[in-house]
This record gives C-alpha cells, structure tokens and sequence, in this order.
C-alpha cells in the first residue's frame, strides 16, 4: 500500500477516533496511551501499530533514542510532570526525541499532546493556524531548546476542546505536517 492510501485511511481513523468518542478511553500522558492512539490510527496499516520498535531510526540525519534504551527513555519520561504548559511541551519533545514507533509518531504524538492539554489545562492547539514550516523548524530545534515551539503553539490554544471544527482542522493540518496531500 501507497504511503499516500495509508495517510487517507488513518485520517479517517483519526476523525473516528474523535467522532465515536472513544478518544475518551486513551490513558493520558502515558506510553500506553500514545501505543493505544498509534494503534487506533494504523491498526490494519502497519503490522507493528501500537507496538515500540526495536530498531534504530532517524530522520533528516537526527538519529532517534537508541532502540535498546528505549523502554528506559519511555519509562523516564511518562515519569515527567505535566501541569503546566511548559511542563507537558517539555514531555511532548522528549516523546518527540524517543520516537517510539518505526512510523506515525507525528500524528499520534500531537494528539497525545492534545489529550495531556485538554486534561492538565483544559485546553487544545488550534492546529489550523500553526504554520506548517514554522511547526517543523521549532520541532527540529526542540531538543536543544524548546521556547521557540512553546513560543509558537501558545498563543494558539484554545478552550474549544470539544469543537468538531477545531478537531477535525487540527487532525488534517496534522497530516498536512507529515507530507499528506488530500486528493480533489
């Protein structure tokens, strides 16, 4: 199957996702629940949906954690705090930095991001207004410091944690970040 099918039918599994309301099973800001939203978004996709690789990658020549610490790195950082927003943006680019699945990280990753700022903060990223190569150059930045992604996702929270339109938008930007084109 064509990356571009796959990205299609895990948007239409991202919207249901959210639709039938079983977002609202996920563990937040655990490792379980990002292996629960991978597996939901790529089950029928990958083989390895939901499940923690065992092999090295990288990306753009940043090699992600090293596979054989990689329980460890995931076990110290479920342990981070997350109550404020810098606390749970600190969290976000070290799960970032972990990588833990061989694809989908991105997506999975930023509505995990989501869960853990609707719970701690009773708020959500407006994804649709976050620019696309702005979003990528701070996440590529992050490791090293992460004030310029904070600096760039505050001011687009918002409280309509609830709103379809806010949701929805979110998911298909999300999408857009990882290369995905919708078809006319």
């Amino acid at each position: 199957m064509q990356t571009q099918q796959i990205d299609a039918l895990s948007l239409v599994k991202a919207r249901q996702l959210y639709a039938s309301g079983d977002i609202n099973q996920i563990e937040v800001g655990t490792t379980r629940g990002l292996q629960q939203i991978h597996a939901y978004l790529f089950k029928d996709l990958y083989d390895f949906a939901g499940q923690i690789r065992d092999k090295n990658i990288s990306k753009g020549g940043f090699r992600f954690a090293n596979s054989l610490y990689l329980k460890e790195v995931l076990l110290a950082i479920e342990k981070m705090p997350a109550t404020t927003f810098k606390e749970i943006i600190a969290k976000y680019v070290e799960m970032n930095i972990a990588h833990p699945f061989l694809e989908g990280n991105g997506r999975a990753t930023r509505i995990w991001l989501d869960l853990m700022l609707k719970k701690n903060l009773g708020r959500v990223v407006n994804w649709q207004y976050v620019d696309k190569d702005l979003y990528l150059q701070a996440m590529e930045r992050s490791p090293i410091n992460d004030l310029e992604l904070r600096a760039l996702l505050e001011p687009n929270l918002t409280d309509k944690i609830n709103d379809r339109e806010v949701i929805f938008k979110g998911i298909e930007q999300s999408y857009y970040y990882e290369g995905y084109k919708k078809e006319n």
